[in-house]
């Protein structure tokens, strides 16, 4: 369901069927024997590389970015179920891939290990709260049933991990068995620091914690660590017309392509704008078209409110009165890369750091280059064809146009501001970066996701969304003694999708 979801799957399909993303790091002469190499790819892989076919829009749809037009989804109606740990695997095959490196290899591969268990267990703590964290990985040591550990003290070590992580990165050589960066130890190192202030910003409403030290973490990091430079820095998984390189929704390989019906929000919120990705993002609406509206007029384009009876949608949909997602997506053969870390998310934290006053920069500059950046990489990564843009082209004089527009500026009032920064990120993220828009809508309301109490299957509090998902079931089955534990000392021994987290208090 989320990123780290699928990561045993993703593993094992890595490892036992290389695609052709891995085959460019895998030398036919060499030995089959697994070595660090091999695992650097498999675990790179599993943080990279999205869902395919439907999975791929479960993020969209609980993000409110799109519906579905075919049948009723859980995630639209904020149906939110069980993690899977499937992804202690994958931090124990990072933990061996260390392991194995050679003596100038160590630094690269430990420094890799470091990073994405970080990336898996704070997956797992914020969307759970406490987790196993202190006794993973002790087997060897009798170690079977692990207790869970705070989640204030799983999210310090994951912070001080990544500053390790960092720090070895830095002195790193380059490594083998790199499908994005191809070893490149500075590319990493920009990764690690971009991740590490998403952690500690989704930390804001701990601001003060003095063991977490979130504003001097992050206002560090922004001082003296490497930062990425533009989109040619993004961690992200670039596809193309090679078998098993295609975009996961390409209608070669998918055919439920015309489902996903575009959200009244996310297309609101661009219309009123008068942002010019609409014409990226949506297909015109087929009624539209049939009555003579032309393709690169905004009255062409409309969403759906998500949140209503399915019957509704589903009539809607019959009716060919929506905008689907554009055919850029399903019928350009390499679609977009998929970002799970970037530059113009590094922008927006930046942005809201300087706003929160955690960097004494200007917040304006942060956040123009932001959305400047997430103009241009639609546009860099769309054919120059009409039937992709409708005529309506991401030039730099239109990217300018908008950036000086009067609707888009900020106000100088913090909460005004934070709600400006915070839509344009989610405009941004439209078809990326799974869950970040649900995670930056928790703790700061923003943008308003809409809610239906007679459509809510979050039945206990139908009001409101839910802020976290349920514990695995296995571990009620093999570690019950401990995560009932756990339970009892979080949450008064209920485990509940309404249950609010430390993090989040």
């Amino acid at each position: 369901m989320k990123t780290v979801k699928v990561i045993i799957a993703i593993l094992a399909s890595v490892i036992t069927s290389c695609n052709n993303f891995e085959e460019i790091n895998t030398n036919s002469d060499s030995s089959t024997n697994v070595k660090s190499s091999l695992l650097a790819t498999g675990a790179i892989m599993s943080i990279v590389k999205p869902n395919g076919s439907d999975a791929f829009f479960s993020h969209l749809q609980l993000d409110k970015y799109v519906t579905w037009g075919a049948t009723q989804v859980p995630e639209v109606y904020n149906s939110f179920g069980r993690e899977s740990f499937a992804g202690y695997s994958t931090i124990k095959d990072c933990a061996l891939m260390a392991e194995l490196a050679s003596i100038q290899d160590k630094d690269a591969y430990q420094a890799l290990s470091l990073f994405i268990k970080s990336v898996i267990l704070y997956g797992y703590t914020h969307n759970l709260g406490d987790i196993p964290y202190t006794d993973i990985l002790k087997g060897k040591e009798g170690i079977l049933k692990p207790t869970y550990t705070p989640q204030s003290e799983v999210l310090n070590g994951i912070l001080n991990e990544l500053e390790n992580s960092y720090t070895l990165f830095c002195k790193a050589n380059d490594f083998e068995g790199d499908p994005i960066f191809n070893g490149n130890v500075e590319q990493w190192a920009k990764v690690v620091s971009v991740f590490e202030m998403r952690v500690l910003m989704e930390l804001s409403k701990r601001e003060k914690d003095e063991n977490l030290k979130v504003r001097d973490r992050f206002k560090s990091i922004y001082k003296s660590n490497k930062l990425m430079k533009g989109n040619e820095d993004n961690l992200q998984l670039t596809f193309s017309d090679k078998q098993g390189q295609l975009y996961p929704v390409n209608n070669s390989i998918y055919k439920a392509w015309e489902y996903p019906m575009l959200s009244s929000l996310l297309i609101n919120l661009l219309k009123e704008n008068k942002d010019s990705r609409l014409f990226y993002f949506a297909d015109p609406v087929k009624v539209e078209i049939d009555n003579g509206t032309p393709e690169d007029c905004w009255e062409a384009y409309y969403g759906v409110d998500v949140s209503q009876e399915f019957d509704k949608v589903k009539k809607i949909f019959s009716a060919k009165k929506y905008s689907p997602i554009n055919r850029r997506y399903t019928h350009n053969i390499s679609g977009e890369p998929f970002i799970t870390i970037g530059y113009v998310e590094q922008n927006f934290l930046l942005a809201e750091a300087a706003l929160r006053g955690w960097i004494s920069e200007d917040v304006d500059r942060f956040y123009k280059e932001a959305i400047k950046a997430s103009m241009e990489f639609v546009r860099d990564n769309t054919p120059d064809k009409k039937e992709f843009n409708h005529g309506v082209k991401l030039s730099d004089e239109v990217i300018n146009s908008f950036l000086n527009s009067a609707i888009i500026q900020l106000t100088g009032e913090f909460e005004k501001d934070l709600r400006k920064i915070i839509e344009q990120k989610y405009i941004s993220m439209f078809m990326q970066t799974p869950y970040l828009p649900y995670y930056d809508y928790r703790r700061t309301g923003y943008p308003d996701f809409p809610i239906n109490e007679n459509t809510n299957l979050n039945f206990k509090n139908p009001t409101k969304i839910p802020v976290r998902w349920l514990y695995p079931s296995d571990e009620f089955s093999y570690n019950k003694e401990n995560v009932e534990k756990s339970l009892e000392t979080q949450y008064g021994g209920i485990d509940d999708v309404n249950n609010v987290m430390w993090m989040l208090k």
